[in-house]
């Protein structure tokens, strides 16, 4: 039997030619469904029509919604009085973001400058809650001891006003800047602890029955088991330890002054603004709202690299 080099034929046309006989000997319906099956845009998916629909139903009742809420606010407020009507507040509003970042001293700037300070704080105070918050969480969670010694003064201090710290953190600090961080700090810390300290409870105990047969380390065990199953319990606290924060800054900056949208908030109404108010309350809302779902974006994207 002479091999494929003595003979000087290549195995690649032997395989190929085969393959052209039947393209050439197919019929039309075959070699049309044989072009479908080799063109990915072509393949059969959701209609348009399914699409279209999926996408009206969820855009659809929150612009209804909107739309309520301006009609409401509009009749509520054609027949005058203190509250300016949807019109007046837009036309205030397009004059406002014409240059929000405009600075006139200290304590006259656009509302730019008041949002970013704010966020400023909130990341300081935010970031420190994270960094102690979760460890302690993680602590909580492995040791039933330290547990029932620590349980009891979260439930003592969690429901404690956020607006009840701020005098604590100004008599520590001295300043009122370190004092909203403070109080932000002291606030947003509590979700991060209980959802951590759960999320380890709940682990199924089989893992770390196996881990404790494998003689893993305590670092090995955090990082390779318990952190991948608690890490939805975790950006749960995180999630609403940062809705927290947003809430407090604003109140500890209408005490504390200086730059900050809870201080603009104050400064407007002091200055009898209440149109530019109710601007403050949509900003406030819509900023909120980016770092919720911001959160929840991180947290499924997370959980889906984890999982």
């Amino acid at each position: 039997m002479k091999s494929p080099a003595a003979t000087g034929a290549s195995p690649a046309p032997r395989a190929a030619k085969p393959a052209r006989l039947r393209e050439v000997g197919a019929t039309p319906a075959e070699t049309k469904e044989n072009t479908m099956e080799k063109t990915p845009a072509e393949e059969p998916g959701i209609p348009l029509g399914e699409r279209l629909n999926a996408l009206g139903q969820a855009i659809l009742p929150p612009l209804l919604g909107i739309v309520a809420l301006l009609g409401i606010w509009y009749v509520a407020t054609m027949k005058g009085g203190g509250i300016p009507g949807p019109v007046q507040t837009w036309d205030a509003a397009v004059a406002l973001f014409a240059d929000p970042f405009y600075q006139n001293g200290p304590n006259d700037q656009g509302i730019g400058w008041n949002v970013l300070s704010s966020l400023q704080r909130v990341a300081v105070g935010f970031g420190f809650a994270a960094v102690v918050g979760i460890p302690m969480g993680f602590m909580l969670g492995r040791s039933k001891f330290l547990a029932a010694m620590v349980n009891p003064i979260i439930s003592l201090l969690r429901p404690v006003s956020p607006l009840a710290w701020l005098p604590i953190g100004l008599l520590v600090f001295k300043k009122a800047d370190p004092a909203a961080t403070y109080t932000i700090f002291i606030c947003s810390i509590w979700p991060m602890i209980i959802n951590t300290a759960v999320g380890v409870q709940r682990v199924p105990q089989d893992y770390l029955n196996v881990a404790r047969v494998l003689a893993l380390s305590e670092w090995k065990v955090v990082t390779k088991i318990l952190f991948p199953a608690v890490l939805p319990y975790m950006l749960t606290g995180i999630r609403l330890s940062i809705g927290t924060a947003w809430l407090v800054i604003v109140a500890a900056e209408m005490l504390t002054g200086g730059v900050g949208i809870g201080f603009w908030v104050w400064d407007e109404w002091n200055n009898l603004k209440v149109e530019h108010i109710i601007i403050a309350i949509f900003v406030i809302g819509i900023v909120g709202l980016i770092l919720e779902q911001s959160l929840i974006l991180l947290a499924r994207k997370l959980t889906k690299e984890s999982a």
